[in-house]
């Protein structure tokens, strides 16, 4: 279908919504000359009434015409004297694909592309025109492929996709508007309502007499039936408007497979998912990972730390690859399935550029690492930037990790401290086993039915794998807290603990035997009988507190 025609269609659409609220008002104004006509004068004076308050909000419906700009994502807009080689591409790209070129370009901070245009007239007459372009997607991608992504969001200007999208949004802004509000008044109503019963009880009750159940049913249902109807276009309305931006995929997709080669279209598509779920997990497990603690990485990185994660997991990224996202389509999707995307245009023709700029896609910026700094300054909030920078990411793991072991709240430490009523430590712990109390505790854990029914060496077995993991944790945080442990730190593999030696202690007395030990010791600490001695063997000394110290210093 071409643009015209599906312009066409979007004004009829949209002109649907404003002919629906006329036809209602209409109705609502026939029914109150009947009413006046061949009814009672009281009762047509009362549902008059009624439909003038319904149509209030239909006549506001109407007469919204005003649709709001979407906001535009934070982001780094970008001239060409800051990226040459940036806007160069996108220009070629433009004339290749035979439409005009954006006005500015604004790097963001996710693993995305998209294009829009501000309109007029509904969009009948252009407008300034922008693209966002994801600075995570780019570290992910070769230079072919961006060309591919960069050639199908162009392909939607070409479609005149993004001139429609006035119309369409026009429509399901004026649509959600009047379906809310239509739920806010019934909402009200039966608000109204129920306050107004809950006072007659409550008078009732005053009196000595028992008050009546709370009863709202029916209540507010005009208003629930106008926004019932409203629902229902607004299913045909979106259904019909999204199946068309499915459309539009595939026609950009086309238009990218032609411009930048069928192969890079393909693979850059089988990219995105595979980027998008690495950049949650990086945002997660390291750019993200000190937050608690008030940490950020060092300036540029919170961007620049995802390329050496992509570098360092090429491995396990490559098998993400081959599995295409098999989610269940929609009709209210806007895009089709990945899946089926690739596999329309795996199924062209070969075109001989598959060897074509397997560069990375990230080195068309001027200076990488200035954009990482300045992206971050732009996108994250001041709330964030405030929080104190580390000097590498080891800094960063190990204040992350001291802090969150410092703050270990597991269901041992709430058993111990309702048990004790007192703030709960280690050596209160350890204290409180070798009374020979540890069962009892025990009782304060969260138990499953199971547990709480069983008795003996039953209930011993329930517990001990969380009353295992929550001392381990006490241990590990005793040994951070003292100083006794590192942490490695990985872009290929989650951190792992290093328990540091004693001081003065022989090679073969490192880590992993230290490691082992505890596992060791803390079996034995909560086996039958329990016995603490081995475990306090290897807890580092305490430090000592400075005002002793000074007492037993000499004079």
């Amino acid at each position: 279908m071409g643009s015209t025609l599906r312009a066409l269609r979007a004004l009829v659409l949209l002109a649907g919504f404003y002919l629906l609220g006329v036809l209602l008002l209409a109705a609502l104004a026939g029914a109150d000359y009947l009413l006046f006509a061949h009814g009672p004068a009281g009762v047509a004076t009362k549902l008059t009434a009624v439909s003038i308050v319904l149509a209030i909000p239909l006549a506001r419906g109407l007469l919204m015409l005003r649709t709001p700009k979407p906001e535009e994502p934070p982001g780094l807009s970008v001239t060409e004297v800051d990226e040459p080689e940036l806007w160069r591409t996108v220009r070629e790209l433009a004339d290749q694909v035979g439409t005009r070129a954006p006005s500015r370009i604004v790097l963001t901070g996710d693993v995305n592309a998209a294009v829009s245009e501000d309109a007029r007239l509904l969009g009948l007459l252009p407008g300034p025109r922008r693209l966002c372009l994801g600075v995570p997607l780019m570290q992910g991608l070769t230079e072919a492929q961006l060309r591919a992504v960069l050639a199908h969001e162009l392909g939607h200007y070409a479609g005149s996709d993004t001139r429609l999208a006035a119309l369409t949004l026009r429509g399901r802004t004026q649509l959600l508007r009047t379906i809310r509000n239509f739920e806010e008044r019934a909402g009200s109503v039966e608000g109204r309502e129920r306050a107004r019963q809950e006072r007659k009880n409550a008078k009732a009750e005053g009196r000595g007499k028992k008050g009546r159940e709370i009863d709202t049913y029916g209540v507010g249902v005009t208003y629930r039936t106008l926004a019932r109807i409203y629902t229902a276009y607004a299913e045909l309305y979106l259904r019909t408007t999204l199946a068309d931006s499915r459309r539009q995929e595939y026609a950009a997709d086309a238009s990218a497979a032609r411009i930048a080669g069928r192969d890079a279209t393909a693979s850059a598509l089988r990219e995105i998912p595979v980027l998008t779920g690495a950049f949650g997990f990086y945002a997660r497990s390291y750019a993200a990972l000190g937050a608690d603690a008030g940490l950020l990485p060092p300036h540029g990185e919170v961007f620049g730390g995802f390329g050496r994660m992509l570098t360092a997991r090429q491995l396990e990224l490559a098998g993400l690859r081959s599995e295409l996202p098999t989610e269940p389509t929609s009709p209210y999707d806007s895009h089709p399935a990945v899946a089926d995307r690739v596999r329309r245009i795996e199924l062209l023709p070969a075109d001989g550029r598959a060897d074509e700029a397997h560069g990375a896609a990230i080195a068309v910026l001027a200076d990488e690492e200035r954009t990482f700094a300045a992206l971050e300054d732009t996108v994250l909030t001041e709330e964030v930037r405030q929080s104190r920078r580390t000097s590498d990411w080891q800094e960063l793991l190990d204040g992350a990790m001291a802090g969150n072991l410092a703050a270990l709240n597991t269901p041992l430490h709430r058993a111990l401290a309702l048990y004790t009523k007192d703030r709960p430590t280690l050596p209160a712990l350890l204290t409180l086993i070798d009374n020979g109390q540890l069962w009892q505790l025990a009782r304060r854990l969260p138990l499953s039915d199971e547990a709480v029914a069983a008795k003996g060496r039953a209930f011993r077995e329930f517990v001990r794998p969380t009353l295992h993991n929550s001392l381990h944790s006490m241990v590990m945080a005793e040994f951070s807290a003292r100083s006794r442990m590192r942490w490695e730190f990985s872009w290929e593999q989650p951190a792992k603990a290093r328990l540091l030696p004693a001081p003065g202690s022989t090679p073969d007395d490192g880590a992993p035997g230290l490691d082992a030990a505890i596992a060791i010791a803390v079996d034995t600490a909560l086996a039958d009988p329990p016995d603490t001695a081995p475990l306090r063997a290897l807890l580092p000394p305490a430090p000592r507190d400075p005002a002793s110290r000074e007492t037993d210093a000499p004079r």
